[in-house]
């Protein structure tokens, strides 16, 4: 297999990491969800978390894509 193509691998792999992100952050926003409707008067603490959680989660996802990035623009030549 060439360089090119295992840098093709390896770029879609990092790219991968999005698709983790997605799945833990619907899941993050579905629990929130229920527990504002279970805790209506917590709704404010539980935004708050949730937006804390889904910025960490979501930093995954694009240290994942910069990585792919990296790899397709610098190890390419």
């Amino acid at each position: 297999m060439t360089d090119i193509g295992l840098i093709a691998i390896g770029a879609g792999l990092a790219v991968l990491t999005g698709a983790g992100a997605g799945l833990g952050m619907g899941i993050a926003t579905g629990k929130a969800v229920e527990a504002v409707a279970r805790q209506p008067e917590a709704n404010g603490k539980i935004n708050a978390l949730l937006l804390l959680g889904l910025a960490l989660t979501e930093s995954t996802a694009i240290y994942g894509f910069v990585t792919a990035l990296v790899m397709i623009f610098t190890m390419g030549k």
